[in-house]
């Protein structure tokens, strides 16, 4: 089956580099899925999960957040500001920061404009990280 090479790299590193069949994400548009001779593109990253399939089938998930999606002949890069293979998010502590980022917005009323915007963020990055871990 035709492949194309894939490459992902966060601020943390390398978290992927070789040879992939497809590629889903989500943009600020929606999502996309990447596929071997896939026109030019290039885009925002939003918040969601990204999933991986490898050139033997194997999918893999990620929770990826942030960042850009490049697509240039049969090279795609991912450049996302934060991107946690669903295997490796810690649960409890994506669960504990989802408690704590709704308990700020219950108290919506007394946040500045700045401190609701981080807080609502918070909760659905930590939604994201909850929901890629969940499904594993």
């Amino acid at each position: 089956m035709a492949a194309f090479k894939l490459k992902i790299v966060t601020p943390d590193g390398t978290m992927y580099d070789g040879e992939a069949r497809s590629l889903t994400v989500r943009t600020v548009e929606g999502d996309v899925c990447i596929l071997p001779k896939h026109i030019n593109y290039l885009t925002a990253l939003g918040m969601g999960e990204a999933k991986v399939v490898d050139v033997d089938g194997n999918a893999r998930k990620a929770a990826c957040i942030g960042g850009m999606l490049s697509v240039s002949g049969d090279r795609v890069e991912l450049v996302p500001t934060t991107f946690e293979w669903a295997d490796k998010i810690d649960a409890d502590r994506a669960e504990r920061a989802r408690a704590e980022a709704e308990e700020k917005l219950s108290h919506r009323e007394k946040l500045s404009d700045h401190e609701l915007a981080i807080a609502e963020a918070k909760l659905k990055r930590a939604l994201v990280r909850s929901g890629v871990a969940r499904r594993i």
